[in-house]
C-alpha cells in the first residue's frame, strides 16, 4: 500500500514537472512527501528483517 502511495506521488510530481500543471512549491512538497514515505518504508522493512 505504501509503495502505491509513493509511486502515485512520484508520478504526480513527474507530471507536474513535465506539464507544468503544479505551481511553485507544490511540486517540491509532493516529492519531499514521497521521499519521506520511502525512507519510512525502508526503515520499517529493515527493522522487520532484523527481528
Amino acid at each position: 500500500m505504501l509503495w502505491l502511495i509513493i509511486s502515485l506521488l512520484f508520478l504526480l510530481w513527474l507530471l507536474g514537472v513535465i506539464l507544468k500543471i503544479f505551481m511553485g512549491g507544490l511540486v517540491h512538497i509532493i516529492i519531499i512527501v514521497a521521499v519521506i514515505l520511502l525512507i519510512i518504508n525502508l526503515l520499517k522493512t529493515t527493522r522487520a528483517k532484523s527481528n
